[in-house]
């Protein structure tokens, strides 16, 4: 097992791990990429990707029962179960291929196993990389990336099995559809489930400790994508836990909790969502200047942990959690390490969160509720997508698109949506917060027609009392 040097070596390659490493090749450094188990990481393998195929299984599903109202028809029309989850499983194994081509093309060297530091030599970084406890490699190098990324928290009582209680992973490969189904939590992993299995026939109930679901986002759009979801048939219990799962042989009994009100349900199955914790164990931070706070690496806006030649990106380092947060920080990273002049920092507020349940949900910046929190004067706009001719073309007329502004600057605070591809639509207003865009330049932008993009520009003219179709 001979010692290898090289300018960096980055421990995870997931979204943030193996984009860091391709940026590090880009810029000519000799770099060496430890992933333990897939290539891709959670994100491309068992989360973003795969989800994101089954929830187009439903959608279709969903569209063939309103066929009528296209004026068409079909008889016989059923899904198959494990199709859905082998298609989802294909199209994950195609892009860990991808991932795999683009690093070796890109000549990243690549580790199978874990990786842990092992202290200094001199100015370099040891870390040592295992498989199944057995050494694989000793590797040196200036500077080292930790990406090692998260897992599902578990909360006591209501532990995953694998069989009656899952977590994101099982829920991904069902053997068979569950008639009822039990979501704990409805950030947007919860809620994407319970859009996934709903719309494929389930009876669905999500429980929500806060007192709303989707608690990150605006309270408008939040309260109008709950009005869509029961519509559909879902239930909710908000302000609300689970005390207690009893486990039978196929079925679990559970205790739900809200305030004086207890009841005791029964479901097939049960999805636990309620958040994660970074993999901050065994990988060599004992001893380091690292510092750890609730799970996850505290970095600073350059992803540097204050250890000497240590960063860390992704999960691991903290909200928002979203993938594409991980590769814009692995990216930065890289940069620094380079000594890259004119480096920007990410800016949390102008990274968009999308949920990719029916309706969709899209997000970035302030909502109402925070910008006036921080003292601001809002100018607030809202366009509903029943106003809107190509979403009632596209029979998708339910929905909302909201604009926040500073009152007094005109800056764009925020932009909250939920309807049919916000999350396509979202990066307009993204590019418009990097560009530090006023209404000014919104208004005088001219949006084609007839597309959705058009309740942008509807929302923005409402803020300031111009819309046309509202």
């Amino acid at each position: 097992m001979a010692e290898t040097s090289y300018d960096l070596i980055i421990i995870g390659g997931g979204p943030g791990g193996y984009v860091a490493a391709i940026r590090a090749a880009q810029l000519k450094l000799n770099v060496a990429l430890v992933e333990r188990e897939h290539l891709g990481g959670i994100c491309l393998n068992w989360g973003c990707i795969p989800t994101k195929a089954l929830l187009r299984s439903a959608e279709i599903n969903h569209l063939l029962h309103r066929l009528d109202e296209f004026g068409l028809s079909a008889t016989g029309t059923s899904f198959d179960l494990a199709k859905i989850v082998k298609r989802s499983r294909t199209v994950a194994g195609q892009l860990a291929g991808g991932v795999k081509h683009l690093l070796k093309k890109n000549k990243v060297t690549v580790f199978d196993g874990s990786g842990r530091l092992e202290g200094v030599a001199g100015d370099l970084r040891k870390v040592n990389v295992t498989k199944d406890d057995k050494p694989v490699a000793a590797l040196t190098a200036k500077n080292v990336i930790l990406a090692t990324g998260a897992r599902p928290r578990v909360l006591p009582g209501l532990e995953p099995d694998g069989k009656l209680v899952w977590t994101s992973k099982e829920a991904m490969i069902p053997e068979a559809l569950p008639k009822s189904l039990l979501v704990i939590g409805s950030g947007a992993i919860g809620i994407e489930f319970a859009s996934f299995y709903r719309n494929l026939g389930a009876e669905v109930t999500v429980v929500e400790a806060l007192d709303r679901i989707l608690p990150v986002e605006d309270a408008e759009i939040s309260a109008l994508a709950r009005k869509s979801f029961e519509k559909q048939g879902m239930k909710f219990h908000t302000g609300a836990t689970v005390k207690e799962l009893r486990r039978g042989k196929e079925s679990v009994l559970a205790t739900i909790v809200a305030g004086d009100k207890i009841e005791t349900l029964t479901f097939d199955r049960v999805i636990t969502a309620v958040g994660i914790v970074g993999n901050v164990e065994g990988i060599g931070l004992e001893g380091t200047k690292v510092k750890v706070e609730r799970t996850h690496v505290v970095v600073d806006q350059y992803a540097f942990t204050g250890e000497p030649g240590v960063y860390a990106i992704g999960d691991l380092a903290g909200p928002p959690w979203l993938a594409h947060k991980a590769s814009h920080e692995g990216i930065l990273a890289v940069e620094k390490i380079a000594g890259l002049p004119h480096l920007h920092p990410i800016d949390p507020l102008s990274i968009p969160g999308c949920t990719y349940c029916m309706p969709q949900i899209a997000s970035v910046g302030l909502t109402e509720a925070k910008a006036i929190e921080q003292g601001h004067s809002v100018k607030v706009g809202h366009f509903p997508y029943v106003g809107n001719g190509k979403a009632i073309a596209m029979g998708e007329t339910e929905g909302m698109i909201k604009t926040v502004f500073d009152a007094n600057t005109g800056a764009l605070l925020g932009a909250h949506m939920v309807g049919a591809e916000v999350t396509e639509l979202i990066q307009g207003y993204v590019i418009a917060r990097s560009l530090e865009t006023t209404e000014a330049e919104l208004i005088s932008s001219v949006f084609p027609h007839p597309t959705l993009s058009e309740m942008m520009h509807e929302s923005v003219l409402d803020a300031y009392q111009r819309a046309i179709h509202f």
